[in-house]
C-alpha cells in the first residue's frame, strides 16, 4: 500500500494521480490497475472493502470458483491490501465531487480536500424502501430489511412476504437449498421478467400485484392488503416481510451528471470523471462487470493522463 498522502490539496502539486470514490468491486479492480501500469491512487470508502460483496451467500456468475461473496471478498481485500501505489482512505465519506479544466476535487467528511487529475466514482447502489417506489403504500417510518438480511436458520419454517422480484431471491434460494422457509413474493408487472428464475420452486408463490398497502401487524407479524393485475383484493398475513425491489443510485453531491432514474452515464461526464460499476446503469448489475468497468476506467484515466503529457 502507498505511503499516505499530504492531502495538501494544492492545485499545483495535486495528492495523487487518481482519486477513487467506493470500494466495491468496481473500485477495488480500478486501484488495482492503476497500480499496475504506474498510477498512484487514493481509494475512499465509508465502509469496509467490498461490503456488499460479503451479504452475498452465493454466486454462480463470476470465474475463480468462488461459492461466496465473502470468499470473493476476502481475496479481493487481501489483494488490494497489498497492492503498492495505492492509499486507502477506509471510514470516510466523500460530500461533494467538483471537477474544473486542470484537476478533480474531492471534500471529505471530515473537511479534508484530496486533488487528483482524474477520479473514478464507483459509489454503486443501496436498497430501496417501501416509501421509494409507487406500487407500494407504506408508513414513511416503516423501513424493511433486503431479503440478503435474512439468516436461514431465524426463517426456517417461517413464511416471508417478499416485496419485489429482484435477483436476491435466487441468490437466497441457492444458498438455501434445503430450507423450508416459504416466500410470498408480491411483485409488479414491471418486475415479470426478474422472477423467471424462482417461478417453478415450490417454495416460491408469487403474487403479481397492482399495488400493496402495506402496515406493521399485531406482535411480530406483517399484515397486506394486495390488489392483483384483475383489481380483486387479497389479504396477507405473514411473519416478517423483506425487501426485494431494487437499488437507487447513492453518488455524491457535487459535478456528477444524472439521468432521470438517478444514474449517472459515464458518457455524460466531466472529462475529469469516470464512472464504473453500478452507479452507471442498472441494467448491468453484476460482479463480473464491476471489476471489468473499474479496470477499464483505470486505463481510460491512464491513457488520458498519458495524452495531456504528450501535448505538454
Amino acid at each position: 500500500m502507498a505511503d499516505t498522502p499530504s492531502c495538501t490539496g494544492s492545485l499545483a502539486t495535486p495528492d495523487t494521480d487518481l482519486l477513487i470514490i467506493g470500494g466495491g468491486p468496481a473500485g477495488c479492480a480500478a486501484a488495482r490497475m492503476a497500480a499496475s501500469v504506474g498510477m498512484r491512487s487514493i481509494l475512499i470508502e465509508p465502509d469496509v472493502l467490498c461490503r456488499n460483496l460479503y451479504r452475498i451467500p452465493a454466486l454462480n456468475n463470476v470465474l475463480g470458483g468462488y461459492a461466496s461473496g465473502s470468499e470473493l471478498a476476502d481475496s479481493i481485500t487481501t489483494e488490494l491490501k497489498s497492492t503498492e501505489l495505492c492509499y486507502l482512505e477506509l471510514g470516510r465519506l466523500v460530500t461533494e465531487l467538483r471537477a474544473d479544466d486542470d484537476y478533480v476535487t474531492v471534500t471529505l467528511d471530515s473537511g479534508t480536500r484530496l486533488t487528483a487529475p482524474y477520479a473514478i466514482v464507483a459509489t454503486g447502489v443501496g436498497p430501496l424502501q417501501p416509501r421509494d417506489v409507487a406500487w407500494i403504500t407504506a408508513p414513511d417510518s416503516l423501513a424493511l430489511p433486503p431479503l440478503w438480511r435474512a439468516e436461514a436458520d431465524e426463517v426456517e419454517s417461517r413464511t416471508l412476504l417478499v416485496l419485489g422480484g429482484d435477483r436476491p431471491i435466487g441468490t437466497f434460494l441457492r444458498a438455501n437449498p434445503t430450507t423450508d422457509t416459504r416466500l410470498l413474493v408480491a411483485y409488479p408487472a414491471a418486475d415479470e421478467y426478474k422472477i423467471d428464475e424462482v417461478r417453478e420452486d415450490p417454495r416460491v408463490t408469487l403474487l403479481p400485484v397492482e399495488h400493496l398497502t402495506l402496515s406493521p401487524g399485531g406482535g411480530t407479524t406483517v399484515t397486506a392488503e394486495a390488489v392483483d393485475l384483475d383489481g380483486a383484493r387479497h389479504a396477507v398475513t405473514v411473519e416478517a416481510a423483506y425487501l426485494s425491489i431494487g437499488s437507487a443510485p447513492t453518488a455524491p453531491s457535487g459535478d456528477l451528471i444524472r439521468s432521470a432514474d438517478g444514474y449517472c452515464p459515464p458518457a455524460d461526464q466531466h472529462p475529469r470523471i469516470i464512472v464504473a460499476g453500478d452507479l452507471r446503469s442498472a441494467r448491468f448489475q453484476r460482479i463480473m462487470t464491476a471489476l471489468g468497468s473499474g479496470s477499464e476506467a483505470a486505463l481510460h484515466a491512464y491513457y488520458a493522463a498519458r495524452d495531456l503529457l504528450a501535448k505538454s
